[in-house]
């Protein structure tokens, strides 16, 4: 049998990457009017109805409203709001009551922007912060910069997931969940490589690990943590992840492309926003 083919998108161009640029500065700039505006008393789907008032006065829009995966119904918000324990994919309506103090909500934002896609994750603490979430959001925002610092052309893919879990599970004691990780972007959501944040410990278990960053290779890589457990649990087909056992989770995601020399983090302006939103004056 002849080896795996993984095919990936590559931008070369200079209009290529001004646009894969232009898209992930739709996101930014996303976060940066929800980091301004989040507060508590808001419930979800104010936050989601407020992230479409963006992306119509940025000339983008949702590149998850819609979305399809088998088992799944298409998934029904323009954002990804998860509060709490959820890990990943909450909708607008997974929780109805409104924000309250020292919540953790991570929101995932993907747009379609020049025919490219930006998609980049950030989590607040709203209104103030309970320590253990400051340590949680401490942990992942610092394992995001060093998994990037970690991403050069001619390495192992293997490299970025090897910094992110030796600060998340060696040096700072949390988990990252398992089954979940980064991806390819593109001109569409899901590309490949996929991108895991723990090495495989077991033949077959990330087939693309020994793959090698290639310049102009474009990456959403995206560290899931928990405060408790490395496992997940869902509500049947329903879309959130939620930890298996109740406890906190975070996330993270950035838009990457290789580069010669290294990367160039797409998103950068990010590591900017607040860790705590609408605090009271």
């Amino acid at each position: 049998m002849g080896a795996t083919i993984f095919r990936f998108m590559v931008a070369t161009s200079p209009r290529d990457i001004s646009d894969a640029r232009a898209a992930a500065q739709c996101v930014v700039e996303t976060h940066r009017r929800l980091a301004k505006w989040l507060r508590v008393g808001l419930t979800l789907a104010e936050v989601d109805s407020f992230c479409v008032e963006v992306f119509q006065e940025l000339k983008c829009e949702s590149a998850f409203k819609g979305y399809k995966v088998r088992g799944h119904p298409p998934f029904k918000s323009h954002t990804c709001l998860s509060l709490n324990d959820m890990v990943v994919h909450g909708e607008h309506d997974s929780v109805v009551e409104p924000l309250k103090e020292g919540d953790l909500l991570a929101l995932d934002i993907g747009v379609k922007h020049r025919g490219f896609i930006g998609d980049a994750a950030w989590t607040y603490s709203i209104g103030s912060a309970t320590e253990m979430g400051l340590r949680l959001q401490k942990c992942g925002r610092e394992s995001l910069r060093r998994g990037i610092a970690a991403i050069r052309p001619g390495r192992p893919l293997i490299e970025w997931a090897k910094a992110v879990q030796g600060y998340v599970e060696k040096e700072s004691g949390f988990y990252l969940v398992r089954g979940l990780g980064g991806h390819g972007i593109g001109r569409s959501l899901h590309e490949s490589p996929y991108i895991s944040n723990t090495a495989p410990t077991y033949p077959g278990e990330w087939n693309e690990a020994w793959k090698t960053f290639e310049p102009g290779m474009l990456l959403a890589v995206e560290p899931m943590i928990s405060l408790g457990t490395n496992e997940v649990r869902s509500n049947g087909s329903a879309w959130p992840i939620y930890t298996a056992d109740g406890s906190l989770s975070v996330h993270y995601e950035a838009d990457v492309m290789v580069t010669a020399n290294g990367c160039e983090d797409l998103t950068a302006g990010m590591s900017d926003l607040p860790d705590v939103v609408g605090c009271k004056n």
